[in-house]
């Protein structure tokens, strides 16, 4: 080229419309004296436009030409030139490759590699490869015959010769070729060893599975044997480790021409803490009693390689039929849970939207369903035992496992995502699953899959729609066909076998997989706008039913609430519609009893699970409004009892839900809330609607007996955990009540109209109706049991005045007023504050007298047969220890503390540290176990549909317990552990801070 500008400007442009985004760079380089024969010819222009990244491309062939010695250059240039397909290729491999054009930069005669491959048709296999690698005798001579035939590979993968799978094939089949070589070079250094043993190297995961990236550890296995039987065993065996340390050093060891790749032996047995080598019989004995589920999914794609022939069949003939069996295993659905969460876990937070392999909607997603319904079906259909993914997935759908079209759209999808990984891993030769995120690395990233208009908008394009398609696949593909073994389906379609449908119900977790096909088949079958709706949404609900301690609870729950509001045009619309409504309610159903029956007994409150502000707890003032207003519509006081009670199921329902879902999380907030928020937010709400409930219920009655107006003042004191605002979805409500004759109104009238109000509301709210009962506990009065059920404001100043005990005055510290007359209730305050606060605190005699109580309760009130670590209540650092010694520290310093003087544990308890009466370590401690304690209540509430104070005895229960409480499945013992850990702690701080130790 000239340094004309006129034509300088004329090809400046023609290299921009060919690609080229440096185009005064490409200039100078075609200027080079080198280029001289070739840089006015256009077919080379727009070959170099067709590479992915013509300004790369253009720079390593410069470098290729200026390695070439002055008479090769030429013929070099004059191929390039005339022979197209080779043109193509090694234009195209420089474009995509800047670590292959490093490559042909040391080693210029590479280039000839690509002239062997001219057809089309022509795929190589491990014995093409292996003379590629023949003259290969050492690492380094190894290495760069690798790389060699590696560049062959590239060259058709990049120009479309070769797809997908074939590249990810060859790549394979490359790697066992270098595998033998690998094995050759290490037997001549160490002849004895190899006299020695008999190796067989098993290759695993994607070289197993003949789908092999371009950069990637290789995993295998080593079987060894003695060589004969004058050969001990032990030795045969060091043999063997020695040959196979070298093999793996051979392919490992980073040169001045790179490694080859990692050798990687971590999947044996007992991973990298086991043997290198063992013999067969010791594989077989390990995978027979102590394997895991995932080892057996990984030797899914277990295929011998190297070495010894027949011994690698006998391994794989060997650890074949215990493949097939590990979806028979006990722990099969935990550990198949539990390696699926896994995955992601791993992933860093700044990479999880770049993640092409382990991120949602990635490949592992694809591969991993794939794998497990292989595990599922293929126990009695070995169609399905391929080691490659995409072959696997081909026989699910001639199997009808899978639908047709669903496993077309994965196929494709997969091919995309693994294409993707294929071009960023081939640019630099690195193993890496992270898509680049800078603008040149995505314009050759989009160019080399074919996207030329706007190759960075449209990678992002195709790369988050195909995701879209494996995330949703995903799910549906192990869930869809369930459906269709039970719906009705169009004529010729292949067909779910109901023993098939079975398998994969009892793979899920379902312990009654012929129930749960009945629930199917009732809910999806049919040609009804219902019947298609539910097959739509049952996939997903199944997974996440799944995904619980319960399937078959779940399932069922669903089914009874589907069969009440099945007709109801609202329901389906809304699950189908609202995501979060159809997952908070899979949620619900599947947690436990309490609330699913409190569900069922009102359907249509399904309808809160799918508004943003459905599971906000609602104020006590609202809460009172709704309830009064029932009430007074009612005819009766039980009918308004019964009102006020439907809206507290309704309010319960709604608390126990936003309580599962907070606690399990959401796809907004994986990880949930704060334990301590849920807590407070489920004591909260208890409380306020219990309050309300009472409300209503001594409004009814008044109304009933004396209209508007009843003869005395009557106040409803909340005591314990009810005045605490700590109430759990099972308590009673502690109360005291109190009255006063109103002016002209003769006492024992007044008695009389109080006692009659105390036991009809009792009655009334605890009827026998399908709505749960508020039972009221009035033992905290004076006198106890024995004493009247109300008394007037007099009649408890004088009894606090002349009788009142010591656990009188701490029992006081959670009175709160909760309904009826508000005046009247803050008298009765302000007459027992100085009780509960008294002036200059407790004297030592009422501190001994405190700690006396507490002992002699724990010794007397602790079940006979309870273990003392895992008692919520009266066990060792459990709720009442916590309470006793905060409240301990409430009447000696809250006279002089005002942030003391409060009825809640939490609140009195970070008062207490505010105010130096304990340091910020035990506060801690002491408040993680109370909420921890108070949880494992309300999970045992919820799961149960009882109250209890201690960890359920049945499995079942246990599990959802550990679910509830943030655990996975299989992590039970850790729940546990963790319990009493926290609660010892806190019995250390209780011993030294509330008795002195």
């Amino acid at each position: 080229m000239t340094s004309v500008p006129g034509r300088r400007s004329s090809t400046f442009t023609r290299l921009l419309r060919h690609g080229f985004t440096h185009p005064a760079a490409a200039e100078r380089l075609l200027d080079l004296p080198e280029m001289a024969p070739v840089r006015a010819d256009s077919v080379l222009l727009d070959a170099l436009g067709a590479a992915a990244d013509p300004d790369l491309a253009l720079r390593g062939l410069v470098r290729l030409v200026e390695a070439q010695q002055p008479d090769e250059r030429q013929v070099l240039l004059d191929t390039l030139i005339s022979a197209k397909p080779l043109r193509d290729r090694l234009l195209g491999v420089l474009g995509a490759s800047e670590a292959l054009g490093d490559h042909l930069a040391r080693h210029p005669h590479d280039w000839q590699a690509l002239v062997m491959y001219e057809a089309s048709d022509l795929h190589p296999g491990v014995e093409d490869f292996e003379r590629g690698l023949a003259e290969a005798t050492d690492p380094v001579s190894l290495r760069v015959a690798y790389r060699r035939c590696l560049l062959s590979i590239a060259a058709r993968d990049v120009c479309g010769t070769t797809d997908v799978a074939q590249t990810a094939a060859e790549l394979a089949d490359l790697a066992t070729a270098t595998l033998r070589a690998a094995l050759a070079i290490a037997r001549t250094d160490a002849p004895e060893d190899a006299a020695a043993c008999r190796l067989a190297v098993i290759a695993m995961g994607k070289c197993g599975g003949h789908e092999l990236n371009y950069v990637s550890d290789v995993d295998v296995i080593f079987v060894g044997e003695p060589a004969s039987e004058s050969v001990e065993e032990s030795a045969a065996v060091k043999a063997a480790t020695r040959l196979a340390s070298h093999l793996m050093r051979i392919c490992s060891e980073t040169t001045v021409e790179g490694a080859i790749w990692p050798v990687d032996a971590n999947l044996r047995p007992e991973g990298r803490n086991g043997p290198l080598v063992r013999t067969l019989s010791s594989h077989l004995a390990y995978y027979q009693r102590w394997a895991k589920t995932w080892e057996f999914q990984a030797l899914l794609k277990a295929r011998p390689v190297a070495g010894d022939p027949e011994l690698g069949a006998e391994y794989v003939d060997a650890v074949s039929p215990l493949v097939w069996q590990a979806a028979e295993r006990e722990n099969f659905v935990p550990d198949v849970q539990k390696m699926r969460r896994r995955v992601v876990d791993n992933i860093p937070v700044a990479h999880i939207d770049r993640e092409l392999k382990l991120g949602p909607g990635g490949l592992r997603d694809v591969e991993f369903a794939v794998q497990l319904l292989q595990l599922v079906h293929g126990r009695t259909d070995p169609a399905l035992r391929s080691g490659s993914t995409l072959e696997a997935l081909g026989a699910l759908a001639a199997g009808g496992y899978v639908g047709r079209a669903d496993a077309a759209q994965l196929d494709v999808a997969y091919r995309f995502l693994r294409s993707m990984e294929h071009r960023i891993q081939l640019y630099r030769l690195r193993r890496t699953h992270l898509v680049p995120e800078g603008e040149e690395d995505l314009r050759r990233l989009g160019r080399s899959l074919g996207l030329r208009a706007d190759p960075v908008a449209e990678l992002d394009k195709e790369w988050r729609r195909h995701g879209s398609v494996v995330r949703r696949l995903h799910e549906k593909l192990f869930y869809r066909p369930l459906l269709d073994a039970v719906a009705q389906l169009a004529p010729g379609e292949t067909r779910l076998s109901t023993q098939a449908a079975r398998q994969r119900l009892e793979a899920l977790g379902y312990a009654d997989p012929a129930a749960a096909l009945r629930h199917l088949e009732a809910l999806s079958s049919g040609v009804s706008r219902k019947a298609a709706i539910q097959r739509t949404l049952l996939p997903v609900l199944l997974g996440w039913f799944a995904d619980s301690a319960d399937p078959d609870a779940g399932l069922l729950g669903f089914r009874q609430v589907s069969d009440a509001l099945g007709k109801t045009p609202w329901y389906l619309r809304l699950l189908r519609d609202e995501g979060a409504a159809a997952e908070n309610l899979a949620r619900v159903l599947s947690a436990g009893r309490l609330a699913p029956d409190l569900l069922l007994r009102a359907p249509e409150a399904v309808a809160l699970l799918g508004d943003p502000e459905g599971l906000r707890p609602r104020s006590r003032e609202h809460l009172e409004q709704e309830v009064l207003a029932a009430v007074g519509r009612a005819d009766d006081a039980e009918a308004a009892v019964a009102s006020a009670r439907a809206v507290r199921r309704r309010e319960l329902f709604r608390t126990a839900a936003a309580d599962l879902i907070g606690s399990y999380g959401t796809e907004e907030n994986p990880a949930g809330h704060d334990p301590g928020t849920l807590v407070d937010r489920v004591g909260n709400a208890v409380t306020d609607l219990n309050a309300a409930t009472i409300a209503g219920a001594l409004r009814a009655v008044v109304r009933e007996r004396w209209g508007e107006e009843l003869p005395t003042r009557f106040a409803v004191i909340g005591m314990g955990r009810f005045g605490g605002h700590e109430l759990s979805y099972g308590s009673d409500a502690d109360v005291l009540f109190v009255h006063e004759p109103r002016e002209g109104v003769d006492e024992q009238e007044a008695a009389q109209a109080a006692a009659t109000v105390v036991a009809e509301m009792r009655r009334l709210l605890q009827l026998p109706s399908s709505d749960p009962p508020l039972l009221i506990d009035a033992d905290l009065r004076p006198e106890g049991r024995n004493g009247p059920l109300v008394r007037t404001l007099a009649s408890y100043a004088a009894y606090y005045r002349r009788w009142s005990l010591v656990w009188e005055s701490q029992a006081l510290l959670r009175a709160e007023p909760m309904a009826g007359d508000e005046e009247l209730a803050a008298r009765f305050i302000e007459l027992v504050d100085p009780l509960r606060y008294p002036a200059e605190g407790l004297g030592e005699e009422e501190v001994r007298e405190i700690r006396r109580l507490k002992a002699r309760m724990e010794t007397e009130r602790l079940p006979r047969g309870a273990d003392p670590t895992l008692h919520t209540k009266l066990g060792r650092g459990g709720l009442s220890d916590v309470e006793w010694t905060v409240q301990l520290l409430q009447m000696r310093h809250g006279w002089s503390e005002p942030g003391l003087r409060t009825t809640r544990t939490r609140t009195a308890l970070a008062a207490a540290r505010d105010a130096g009466l304990l340091s910020p370590e035990d506060a801690e401690i002491l408040d993680d176990a109370w909420v921890l304690a108070t949880r494992v209540r309300n999970g045992v509430m919820l799961v149960r549909g009882r109250a209890g104070d201690t960890f359920p005895s049945e499995a079942k229960e246990l599990a959802a317990v550990g679910r509830y409480l943030g655990y996975g499945q299989g992590h039970v013992g850790e729940m546990v552990d963790e319990y009493r850990r926290a609660t010892r702690r806190a019995r250390a701080v209780v011993e030294r801070l509330f008795y002195g130790s």
